[in-house]
């Protein structure tokens, strides 16, 4: 009998815990304990009912293009609680020297594929749009050195795209900052794009040609679930065998044994593994495998992560009249606000509010969530009704309000993280019978993290069995 240890109870956790036991229903010689610190299992997946509203404390939805998590949540039973983004409303806007400006039409990320649409909008001054006219002559570009998205945006479009575009887009995802991200390891396909074309608007107009002419509808760009994004969580636990979960219970070190296998320390208490899967934030992993090897220990640590801020508002119907059609806005730092983004999730995602109430969603991280986390809820939520009075004129009172606070949970892949990856690779090598999985490698969303977790748990059993 194989034993496989996993450490960390997040979702790229679950995945590999759901692997290991459909493996050993099939058939397979193997089982597996799974540790998590904290009582609850699934991590950020967090969702709250609340006066007839579904309200993510977490992430809210995941890219629809992505698979795994849909795919999973399918081979689970519940590929019926799957539903789509509002996609026919979907309109974002940018908040432009104190007033929401509509993302233009055709714009892919920060890339213009029409041209009248992008020539006539506000968001841009008459010199952005001259770079992007300028930007369609670039030849193509090898570069040989990693860069900052900021970089990499500026030198094709301009600063302004940057502080407009690239940076409140990439908040709402990473929660970092376009100077700090690595281009190749955040937009790799932008970066081969400017490898292959030079010119990225050039290189989108070519993908477009090449689409097939009577296409299928488009499928939603973002997925969740009728009952929250928790539900996934709770129903990988349904699967899973209740005594091989151990919830509040901290691992304190993962070591090597020298007769092969490996040694669970958790409080008082240790258990032997033929493998391991630390799936945990890369500072969380560097502090359970410190003692088995630091150099890697080094790398894992030097993952950066940061901070973000959730709060929720519940309207009435006269607000949800009030409020501008679309998925909502996104703010520059320039502005000087606190608040990164909103989400009018009625209009995302219908189901998630009854018909006669409004459900907003706000967003603070990185410094900006910092700059805020010593505050009370009440003070937050106060920061918030400022900032969405003075961009949306909105004074009501809310009807319910939830802060919800993640410390350290957003990796950061700065300039250099792919190189970091290959060291980290190599590191790993060494040291058979373990598997990393979660946010700090390749890919932050939930699918991203199912994928990380499942590989994991393949690897390992391809390699015990």
């Amino acid at each position: 009998m194989t034993r496989i240890a996993i450490v960390g109870g997040g979702i790229s956790g679950l995945a590999s815990a759901y692997a290991l036991e459909e493996a050993r229903r099939a058939g397979a010689s193997v089982d597996y304990v799974l540790y998590e610190s904290s009582p609850r299992l699934g991590g950020v997946l967090r969702t709250e009912h609340i006066n007839g509203c579904v309200v993510e404390a977490g992430p809210d939805s995941f890219i629809t293009e992505k698979p795994w998590a849909a795919d999973l949540c399918r081979s689970l039973g519940i590929g019926d609680q799957l539903i789509g983004s509002n996609d026919a409303d979907r309109k974002t806007y940018i908040l432009t020297r104190g007033r929401l400006v509509e993302m233009p039409d055709g714009l892919m990320f920060m890339v213009p594929t029409k041209i009248l649409p992008t020539g006539l909008s506000p968001l841009f001054s008459w010199k952005t749009k001259l770079r992007m006219a300028q930007e369609l002559l670039h030849p193509p570009r090898g570069v040989d050195r990693d860069e900052s998205v900021a970089e990499f945006v500026e030198r094709h479009y301009g600063g302004e795209m940057v502080d407009r575009l690239a940076d409140p887009l990439l908040s709402g995802v990473y929660g970092g900052e376009a100077a700090n991200l690595s281009v190749r390891a955040v937009l790799p396909r932008f970066a081969e794009m400017e490898r292959t074309h030079g010119s990225l608007g050039k290189a989108m107009l070519a993908a477009r040609r090449k689409m097939p002419s009577a296409r299928k509808p488009a499928p939603a760009l973002f997925t969740s679930l009728k009952n929250g994004m928790q539900s996934l969580a709770q129903t990988i636990v349904s699967r899973l065998r209740p005594d091989a979960l151990l919830t509040s219970t901290p691992v304190l070190a993962v070591q090597q044994r020298e007769a092969g296998g490996w040694i669970v320390s958790a409080g008082l208490k240790s258990d032997q593994f033929d493998a391991v899967v630390v799936a945990l934030p890369g500072p969380a992993a560097a502090n359970v495998l410190h003692i088995t090897n630091a150099e890697l220990s080094r790398e894992l640590g030097a993952i950066q992560y940061s901070s973000s801020i959730t709060v929720a508002l519940g309207y009435d119907d006269q607000v949800r009249r009030s409020l501008p059609p679309g998925f909502g806005f996104l703010v520059p730092r320039s502005e000087g606000k606190r608040l990164l983004a909103a989400t009018f999730v009625h209009n995302k995602f219908p189901h998630r509010a009854p018909q006669d109430r409004a459900l907003l969603r706000c967003f603070f991280a990185g410094s900006n969530a910092e700059s805020v986390w010593p505050y009370s809820d009440d003070q937050i939520i106060g920061i918030v009704r400022n900032e969405l009075q003075q961009i949306l004129g909105l004074r009501a009172e809310p009807l319910f309000a939830r802060v919800y606070k993640w410390k350290s949970a957003m990796a950061q892949y700065g300039v250099g993280h792919l190189e970091r990856l290959e060291r980290i690779q190599q590191l790993r090598q060494q040291l058979p019978g373990l598997a990393l999985a979660g946010n700090a490698y390749r890919g932050i969303g939930v699918p991203d993290c199912v994928r990380s977790g499942r590989d994991a748990a393949a690897a390992l059993l391809k390699a015990t069995g």
